[in-house]
């Protein structure tokens, strides 16, 4: 399939936009639509950073297709993407010589397709899809020689990375994202978890070397999130023992619910953030004390001195010390974010003597992408929605999950939904 930039309308003459929560007949495309706008202008907090706005729908290109969005799930990377920080995405793109002046995220989406480009084969309208949120160029040099095209200079994310997520009433993503709903989700739980999933399942199963095995200790930092909950379950499928690290026993007691063999309460340490120099002896002293505390906690839970062979990243600053700390010698701290900050401190002689790997990992190819959705549509993995909202809280939503209050769970959006529990075939 190739990659193009030359993209065409699909309108349907005299086809006005229609109200969030209802839909134009299947393949009848609206000249515009209602979408959650984040402009520049409006950086800051999400709360206020997105705003309802009409748009017109976007066209699609030979090798893309357009999906009426029936729900979107709710992700960190749009926090990011409200600030304007650490990448002002709209400057970014326009650069690229992309026309817009605003930012249309959204990383997962539950929907009808309504489109198809012209070199698109397998997908046809009206079927009910998801979508992953792997997007590269397969013209890509790294592509075109078979290599992971995830790590591709082309790679992007969609709906945080490409313009027209999720968080319109119609959305556009090249023909290989798309994949098969669940027929046993509704459309919110179908939209909640892909972007988490996918991400979680590359993070334990994409790094020859160490990928999750039977009987291993992986230590799942936000068990009770979204981002945690799958990865919890994810781990317990491959015969793992994942504990989680919470805030206080009722997230912990969520992270047992779906699969946790016990939870750390983070709040009984006082390691956190950039430890001591090394020449402040009484300061590394007292900060190895509470690192060697935690990580027999770890040892307590699992009932033996078994150190994490995978510690499953995504807070940053605050945690990476202690990760690399009780990661076991041949292991692996992975990934994926750094929403407590993008600087990380590694004392390196628990790191280079133990000989242990600090991974980086974003987003999902094709392969990885599928075989998560198998297991969401085999039903072993539960999509763990933690609340529904409507189209209007999405900025609200963004905000909540920037305060680390949304931390039950996964939060999904109903867009084209007309309410809750819609979607069962």
């Amino acid at each position: 399939m190739t990659q193009s930039t030359d993209r065409r309308s699909v309108v349907s003459p005299g086809v006005d936009p229609v109200p969030v929560g209802e839909l134009p007949p299947v393949g009848s495309v609206p000249s515009h639509m209602h979408a959650q706008v984040v402009r520049p202008d409006r950086y800051g907090d999400p709360a206020t950073a997105f705003a309802p706005e009409v748009v017109a729908t976007p066209a699609i290109g030979p090798d893309e297709v357009l999906i009426a969005v029936m729900a979107a799930g709710i992700n960190y990377n749009n926090v990011w993407a409200a600030r304007g920080v650490p990448v002002d995405q709209v400057a970014v793109r326009r650069k690229r010589g992309e026309p817009e002046d605003f930012h249309i995220g959204g990383s997962d989406a539950s929907g009808i397709v309504y489109a198809v480009g012209e070199d698109v084969t397998g997908i046809e309208v009206g079927q009910h899809v998801i979508t992953h949120p792997g997007w590269w160029s397969a013209q890509d040099p790294w592509v075109l020689e078979g290599r992971d095209p995830m790590i591709a200079g082309s790679a992007r994310i969609y709906g945080y990375d490409t313009n027209y997520g999720s968080f319109g009433q119609f959305t556009r993503v090249q023909a290989h994202q798309v994949l098969p709903k669940a027929e046993h989700l509704t459309w919110e739980e179908a939209a909640a978890p892909t972007l988490v999933g996918t991400t979680a399942y590359r993070m334990l199963h994409g790094w020859a070397g160490n990928t999750v095995q039977q009987g291993d200790v992986v230590l799942v930092w936000g068990g009770s999130g979204g981002l945690g909950t799958q990865a919890t379950q994810l781990a317990r499928l491959a015969g793992a023992v994942p504990v989680a690290v919470v805030s206080d026993p009722e997230r912990g007691a969520y992270a047992e619910k779906y699969g946790a063999a016990g939870w750390i309460d983070r709040r009984e340490f006082s390691h956190w953030g950039i430890p001591p120099l090394v020449e402040d002896a009484a300061g590394q002293k007292e900060w190895t004390s509470q690192a060697r505390a935690f990580g027999k906690r770890i040892w307590d839970i699992v009932g033996s001195r078994q150190d994490p062979a995978i510690v499953f990243e995504h807070p940053g600053t605050a945690t990476i010390p202690t990760s690399i700390f009780v990661c076991r010698p041949g292991g692996m701290v992975v990934i994926c974010a750094g929403t407590t900050g993008y600087d990380a401190v590694v004392d390196l002689r628990y790191h280079w003597t133990r000989q242990k790997r600090f991974q980086g990992s974003h987003g999902t190819n094709d392969e990885q992408a599928i075989s998560y959705n198998d297991l969401v549509r085999d039903r072993k993995i539960d999509p763990v929605l933690g609340r529904t909202i409507s189209f209007d809280e999405i900025g609200a939503a963004h905000a909540a999950m920037g305060r680390g209050e949304d931390v039950f769970g996964n939060v999904s959006a109903l867009v084209g939904a007309a309410g809750p529990g819609s979607g069962r075939a």
